[in-house]
């Protein structure tokens, strides 16, 4: 497995944030990860990015415990944040370029050109951040979480600002990300659109336990949609 996270627990003082938290996901496997603000969804992705140190329980990432990954282990990872925080008045390539270039001598990141019109950002190259739109600035997040191409790719609300053209676009790519490099990805959404599209498993986390997993077929089922699957099963979890 790629992701193996079993009996993940963490504590923040006398407040318990995740209870035995266990799943995993193979090569290729797209993950939603759904839950209301407060779930737990960002302390998760944090321990697997190898930012928050756990509790307890046993988490690999690649094979390595993120509390131990190295420059190596970090170089096969990408990170898609929900804001991006840089200087404005970096331009899009040589941005790009930079960021690129750290990846190496670990993995070979993707040409320049070939990123920007990969996230549909061949417009802009020697735009300033600082003047970018609300989308083509998620765009270039995107651009930034995938620069190394990664083994794993941990994606946080990543087509928030997004049009429906970008959504779309998006959408693609992650497929063509996970069949074609066999990429494993991991995203929070609050989008259930988005999740049922994407997934290929979708788990739903709620007061800080996975309560359901599954295709969204099998978690719509009896439910007459996805929507109405998710509200009934975090209300149930709040009883």
């Amino acid at each position: 497995m790629v992701l193996t996270v079993d009996s993940l627990r963490m504590r923040y003082g006398d407040t318990e944030v995740l209870h035995d938290v266990s799943f995993d996901a193979s090569a290729g496997e797209v993950v939603a990860l759904l839950g209301p603000n407060g779930a737990g969804k960002s302390t998760t992705i944090e321990i697997l990015e190898g930012f928050r140190l756990r509790s307890a329980g046993r988490v690999e990432v690649l094979g390595v415990d993120p509390a131990a990954g190295d420059e190596r282990w970090r170089s096969r990872i990408g990170i898609v944040l929900q804001s991006w925080r840089d200087h404005g008045n970096w331009r899009v390539r040589e941005l790009l370029h930079h960021l690129g270039s750290y990846y190496e001598p670990y993995a070979t990141p993707w040409p320049v050109d070939e990123l920007l019109e990969k996230v549909g950002l061949t417009a802009q190259p020697k735009q300033k951040i600082k003047t970018l739109s609300g989308g083509q600035r998620r765009r270039l997040d995107v651009a930034i979480g995938i620069v190394g191409r990664p083994d794993v790719l941990f994606l946080d609300e990543p087509t928030a600002g997004f049009d429906p053209e970008a959504r779309y676009e998006f959408h693609e790519l992650v497929r063509r990300l996970a069949a074609e490099q066999g990429t494993t990805i991991l995203l929070t959404t609050h989008d259930l659109d988005e999740a049922s599209k994407l997934a290929h498993r979708i788990l739903v986390l709620a007061a800080g336990r996975i309560i359901a997993s599954g295709t969204a077929t099998q978690l719509i089922a009896g439910a007459g949609s996805l929507e109405d699957a998710y509200l009934a099963l975090v209300r149930r979890e709040r009883r």
